[in-house]
C-alpha cells in the first residue's frame, strides 16, 4: 500500500508537470496562432542576410587580395633595374630604358584603377602619375595634382610630396616650398614633418636662403636628439634627422657644433 501511494504520488506529480507544460505550450501556440508563416519568413530572412554577408566578406577579401597582388606586380616592374643588356644567366626582370619600364608599369596600374575601387584605385592612379613623369611630364604632373585631392589620405599625401619633388626638380622652388610646408603642417605619418622639412631646407639652399635652410636643419636635428620615449630614454634617430645633420654639417659647421650630442647613437 505504501509503495502504491508513492507510485501514485509520482504519477500525479508527473500529471501536474504534464498539465503545466502542456498548458504553457497551448498558450504559446495560441499566441503564435496565425503567425507561423510570418515567423518562418523572418527566420528565413535572417539566414539569407547572414549568407549574403558571408558571401560578400569572402568576395571582398578575394578582390582585395587580387588588387594587392596586381599592385605588387606593377610596383615590381616600376622598381626593376634599367640596363642596356641583361646580365647573362640572370632571371631578374630588367628593362632597356626607363621609358619602356614606365610604360609597362603604367599598363598594370591603369588596369588596377579600372577594375578595383578605393583605396586600390587611388593608389594605382598615384603610381600611374609618378611613372607618367618619365613619358609625359606635364601630363604626369597634371595627374599628380588630381590625385593629391584624393579622399584616401595616404595617397593624397604621397601625391603632394611627389608633386613637390617634381616642382623642385623643374626649378619651381616656390611651388615646391609651398607643398613641403603644407605637408610639414599636416603632421602625417605617411610623410613625416621631418621629411617634409628636410626637403624644404634643400629648396631654401637652392634658393640661396642659407639662414632659413640652416635654421630648419638645426631644428630638425635638435628636436630629434632631444626626443624621448615613454620610458624616458632617447628615441632612435630617424633617417631624415640623420640626413639633416649631415646636410647641416656641410652647410654650416659652426651651427652644427651647437647641436646637443646624439645620445641615441651613443647609447
Amino acid at each position: 500500500m505504501a509503495k502504491y501511494k508513492k507510485k501514485r504520488a509520482r504519477e500525479l506529480q508527473h500529471d501536474r508537470f504534464r498539465d503545466t507544460t502542456m498548458g504553457l505550450l497551448d498558450r504559446l501556440g495560441s499566441l503564435l496562432e496565425g503567425r507561423g508563416r510570418t515567423i518562418l519568413y523572418g527566420l528565413g530572412g535572417v539566414v539569407l542576410a547572414a549568407l549574403i554577408i558571408l558571401f560578400f566578406v569572402k568576395w571582398n577579401n578575394r578582390k582585395n587580395d587580387e588588387a594587392q597582388q596586381a599592385l605588387g606586380r606593377g610596383i615590381t616592374i616600376a622598381k626593376a633595374p634599367v640596363m642596356s643588356s641583361p646580365i647573362p644567366g640572370s632571371n631578374e626582370l630588367t628593362f632597356a630604358t626607363e621609358k619602356e619600364r614606365a610604360q609597362r608599369a603604367i599598363e598594370i596600374f591603369e588596369a588596377v584603377a579600372a577594375k578595383y575601387g578605393d583605396p586600390y584605385r587611388s593608389e594605382a592612379r598615384y603610381f600611374t602619375a609618378v611613372n607618367r613623369l618619365a613619358l609625359d611630364r606635364p601630363k604626369g604632373i597634371s595627374e599628380l595634382v588630381e590625385v593629391s585631392n584624393s579622399s584616401v589620405d595616404e595617397v593624397a599625401t604621397l601625391s603632394k610630396f611627389a608633386l613637390g619633388q617634381a616642382h623642385e626638380s623643374d626649378g619651381k622652388f616656390d611651388e615646391a616650398a609651398k607643398l613641403y610646408m603644407e605637408l610639414a603642417r599636416s603632421n602625417s605619418a605617411t610623410v613625416t614633418p621631418e621629411t617634409a622639412n628636410l626637403r624644404l631646407a634643400k629648396v631654401y639652399e637652392k634658393q640661396g636662403k642659407k639662414k632659413e635652410a640652416t635654421d630648419l636643419l638645426f631644428n630638425i636635428v635638435d628636436a630629434s636628439r632631444k626626443a624621448k620615449g615613454a620610458d624616458n630614454l632617447p628615441l632612435p634617430t630617424s633617417a631624415a634627422a640623420r640626413e639633416a645633420a649631415e646636410q647641416l654639417q656641410k652647410l654650416d659647421p659652426d651651427r652644427y657644433a651647437q647641436l646637443p650630442p646624439d645620445t641615441a647613437l651613443a647609447g
